[in-house]
């Protein structure tokens, strides 16, 4: 039943942070009990399978190009169409978790996710797909936070940053599993097997959870503010939609700048609005949370890591098949070793951060980003693959020094009742950084490339994403190990 109950919990919940004594010893694992685990082991693998899916079209896309019959810019909206989605439906989950038990949320994120695959698998054009992409993501934005706030609300403070690491083995195997398996699926089948491969493990994942889980925390009573649900679509879409328009086209026009500015206007009068109805006790998105100083450098850091690096995602692939011609099944094999490498150093970086806390994580972590996209944008049509290869896992070691840390971090200091908020919070920004930062750099990339070639495009860019990071490093250092609320 729990395939990897044992490395995710039984290692990580035996002391008690008070040092008081563990009544039932009989086994490591009784700190918790078996709910408990099935719980958060239901959720990272349904998690694992969502996050899979994510990263899967990565590769398909110059293969969807030429069977839709569409170009470039519109097929780049399966993917920043799927993190802008995420984008607006984030926020509305401090809410769902809230009102919703653990159950429900599950079964309605994972029945989403199962329906949206399915009608991917069956889309006859291009915009059944996409809207087939909007349904996939309103269920995996619902799972990403649940996770986060059931591990937060079940795993003891001394040990979340050994839970947080493994949990990084789902979060991270699995978007490097991502473009392999799309990569081996498209050469011997169409495009439609990728849906048609993870719906059955899907719907598998919605099954046991109908049937094995149970609900942890207690239901709220808070309302929805539909006026919040409804500015965050102009402002999270206003603003990606202008940053991926803008020199699209060989410059700025004046519609991607007014969408832009529109965007910017509703993301100020969201905010408001969401520190009015603080004073009645029901954001959409509670931002007492920033109150926080570690949750706010923390988040910070992980808008400015995905920032700079979801469009090396994007770019990376188009490089490899465009520039050094490789095929679909062997992009995805380059790219694999660095997922790896990030999924097998997650537990024992988790281990680290309990004992020494997240500085000198973070501030390795960052400068190891920097240097590998610097190397990334010096990249050209004689570079070897194997030079590419040595890169990503680098930069997929940078990454792991940095997300388990500003994760555990930053969510640590939140009283319970933040819980949910904080998660929701933090997975919004990182995936309208995401956006952005794939927007941007694809942008970067389509002016220069105009101009210059292909290869004068992908250093742009790649040089672009590094300067990015450089912020990440100041933010590093300001990283500090932070305490459980009080009372906690």
């Amino acid at each position: 039943m729990h395939p990897f109950g044992g490395s995710l919990l039984s290692t990580d919940i035996t002391s008690d942070a008070h040092g008081n004594p563990v009544q039932n010893t009989s086994t490591p694992v009784d700190k918790m009990p078996r709910e408990s685990v099935t719980v958060i082991v239901t959720l990272l693998v349904a998690t694992f399978v969502v996050i899979l899916n994510e990263t899967i079209m990565n590769v398909a896309l110059q293969r969807l190009m030429t069977d839709l019959a569409i170009d470039a810019p519109t097929v780049q909206w399966l993917s920043t169409g799927f993190m802008l989605t995420m984008a607006v439906v984030i926020p509305t989950t401090g809410f769902i978790l809230q009102r919703l038990t653990t159950r429900a949320a599950f079964l309605l994120a994972m029945g989403l996710f199962s329906g949206g695959t399915l009608l991917a698998a069956l889309a006859p054009g291009f915009l059944v797909l996409l809207l087939a992409r909007i349904v996939q993501a309103s269920g995996t934005a619902i799972m990403l936070p649940l996770l986060m706030t059931t591990i937060l609300t079940l795993v003891p403070l001394s040990r979340r940053g050994a839970v947080m690491g493994n949990v990084t083995i789902a979060i991270s195997v699995a978007p490097a599993l991502g473009p392999t398996v799309s990569g081996i699926i498209l050469d011997h089948f169409s495009w439609r097997f990728m849906f048609i491969f993870v719906l059955p493990v899907a719907l598998a994942a919605l099954g046991i959870g109908a049937r094995y889980l149970s609900n942890i925390g207690e239901q709220g009573s808070i309302k929805l503010d539909f006026l919040s649900v409804l500015l965050t679509v102009p402002a999270f879409g206003g603003v990606v939609y202008g940053l991926s328009q803008i020199g699209g086209n060989g410059g700025a026009t004046a519609v991607p700048l007014a969408a832009l500015a529109v965007g910017v206007v509703c993301l100020a009068v969201f905010v408001f609005r969401q520190l009015k109805l603080q004073k009645e006790d029901s954001p959409l998105l509670d931002l007492r949370a920033f109150n926080f100083r570690m949750f706010t450098v923390s988040t910070l850091l992980m808008v400015v890591a995905m920032m700079a690096l979801f469009g090396g995602v994007i770019l990376l692939p188009l490089y490899l098949q465009n520039v050094l011609h490789l095929l679909p099944m062997e992009t995805g094999l380059a790219l694999l070793p660095g997922g790896l490498a990030m999924g097998m150093l997650g537990p024992v970086i988790g281990r680290i951060f309990d004992k020494v806390g997240p500085l000198p994580l973070t501030v390795t972590g960052s400068v190891l980003m920097v240097l590998t996209l610097w190397q990334f944008s010096a990249l050209n049509q004689s570079s070897q693959v194997w030079w590419v290869v040595v890169l990503h896992v680098l930069l997929s070691f940078g990454l792991a020094l940095l997300f388990t840390p500003a994760f555990t971090t930053g969510l640590n200091p939140l009283p319970p009742h933040l819980y949910s908020h904080g998660s929701a919070i933090m997975s919004t920004l990182q995936q309208v950084a995401g956006a952005a930062g794939t927007a941007l750099l694809i942008s970067i990339f389509a002016v220069v490339s105009a101009a210059s070639g292909i290869v004068a495009g992908m250093q742009a860019a790649f040089l672009t994403a590094a300067v990015i990071a450089v912020i990440a490093v100041v933010l590093s250092a300001m990283m500090r190990k932070t305490e459980g609320a009080a009372g906690h």
